[in-house]
């Protein structure tokens, strides 16, 4: 056992004891209640989808007596299935002596939440196990909403109190080695599953701390599962697929909750196992599948303000680990620079993602973020340095009925006078929406028959796939 000492609130026993006269009593108690609760209709047992207050501050008392009860570091000790059977022993028995009336379903419903909370994400749980999810928001404890299927609904998951979310955030956070306190109320961080997680917390946030969990599926997705979804052509997936192998220095652009991420993970897919690749992100989520992958994450200030490392220093120590590709998870600085003369430099294929709503407004970030590095450079240099890396923009983003579209497959040609030159391969064309009210619309080929990297295509013999990818794409 891992009590901490004997209570009058609770009874811990062995696993060797006989059972007492109250669990005699607790377990003829049950038996009655399965009986009637089977007599019951099925509505009447299941709780009520709106929580009451009574039930959490049922909740809140035996979640103390438990804390009076048990010695919480030595769960720690234990492996996951023990410890929640032990919590559930002595719920059990808290129940019991203090006469609490909860039905059968209540009961286990109350056991379940306990352990969560003392072993892992509390009132999420439910929420990180279900994969439909894609973005879980808390607002302040009571407001907790998700996304699925591009539409945002209000759950009816709430925490304890103010106290118990904090709990949960320092908890998330701490296991990727940062924290989040007033000191410092802002933390971009992870869970182990590679999902991203931000976390704002009062005096920043008013109405207490606000935790954003983008989830990533647990089945990594590939370019044929984004044809199933629609977000591209198959005859598009083709020429996304040679523009991934043939080592195309690309940049992929959209907006927030597009797909950006999860395109960068497809495309990824098509780099030769033998190729060293390097990644760099603030909050590690990328998921590549290629055997020769080193991983860099950027790191926040000590308590001290000391022992920061930029996403701009992990770039420029890149170049001196051999790789063959360098992949930023998010361009959002001065490492834009670094990106850049990367590409530049005999690391082709290298890939970046940034927020811009077009191709083109995505290369005049590139140009802005490097000004605000505090490169002294004229513009025309700026852009004949991105003309010279940036072979290809993959534009994606989300539509108003939530679904998820390449919208752009866009080359970077060359510049004309002060003017970058860009010209599209591939186009996404709206054409209405349906009854329901999800937009129509299709993949069209502009009619560029030979793009501007086929020199690159004929030099990893991929130029007849390109040429046909490209004739599929018109014909669509």
């Amino acid at each position: 056992m891992f009590g901490k000492r004997p209570s009058g609130n609770a009874a811990v026993k062995t696993v060797d004891d006989a059972p007492s006269p109250v669990e005699k009593q607790k377990q003829k108690q049950e038996q009655e209640q399965e009986a009637s609760s089977a007599k019951a209709p099925p509505a009447n047992r299941q709780r009520s989808d709106s929580a009451s207050d009574a039930y959490y501050e049922t909740k809140s008392t035996i979640f103390n007596a438990l804390f009076e009860t048990i010695d919480v570091s030595a769960l720690a000790g234990m492996q996951p299935d023990a410890a929640r059977e032990e919590i559930r022993t002595i719920v059990d028995e808290i129940i019991a002596i203090r006469n609490v009336r909860l039905s059968i379903v209540e009961q286990k419903q109350l056991i379940s939440e306990i352990c969560d909370d003392i072993l892992g994400y509390g009132p999420l749980e439910p929420l990180l196990m279900r994969d439909d999810i894609a973005d879980i928001m808390v607002n302040g404890y009571k407001n907790v909403f998700i996304e699925t299927d591009g539409k945002m609904e209000k759950t009816n998951i709430r925490f304890r109190d103010n106290q118990q979310l904090m709990n949960i955030c320092q908890r998330i956070v701490s296991q990727v080695g940062r924290r989040v306190d007033e000191s410092s109320p802002i933390c971009d961080a992870r869970l182990l599953d590679g999902s991203r997680v931000n976390v704002i917390a009062p005096p920043l946030a008013i109405d207490g701390p606000t935790l954003t969990i983008r989830k990533f599926k647990k089945d990594k997705l590939t370019l044929e599962d984004l044809v199933g979804f629609k977000s591209i052509s198959p005859a598009g997936a083709k020429v996304l697929q040679i523009i991934g192998a043939c080592q195309c220095n690309i940049v992929i652009s959209g907006g927030t909750g597009s797909g950006k991420t999860t395109l960068l993970n497809c495309l990824t897919a098509f780099i030769h196992p033998d190729e060293r690749i390097i990644t760099c992100e603030d909050a590690a989520e990328l998921q590549l599948q290629q055997p020769h992958v080193v991983r860099l994450e950027t790191r926040p200030p000590n308590l001290e303000g000391k022992g920061k490392v930029t996403m701009s220093d992990l770039v420029k120590n890149c170049l001196r680990m051999r790789p063959e590709r360098i992949i930023v998870g998010e361009v959002r600085g001065p490492e834009a620079f670094d990106l850049l003369q990367a590409m530049n430099t005999g690391h082709d294929g290298s890939m970046g993602t940034l927020h811009a709503n077009s191709p083109r407004e995505g290369l005049a970030r590139l140009e802005s973020m490097i000004t605000m590095g505090g490169f002294s450079l004229p513009m025309r240099t700026i852009r004949e340095m991105i003309v010279g890396s940036v072979d290809i923009v993959i534009q994606a983003a989300r539509l108003r009925d939530g679904s998820r579209r390449i919208t752009h497959i866009t080359e970077v040609l060359g510049m004309e006078g002060d003017v970058i030159v860009t010209q599209d391969l591939l186009l996404y064309e709206m054409d209405g929406e349906d009854a329901d009210g999800n937009i129509i619309g299709q993949h069209k080929s502009t009619g560029i028959a030979r793009p501007a990297f086929w020199d690159r295509a004929r030099y990893f013999n991929l130029e007849k796939e390109l040429a046909e990818a490209l004739d599929a794409a018109g014909e669509d």
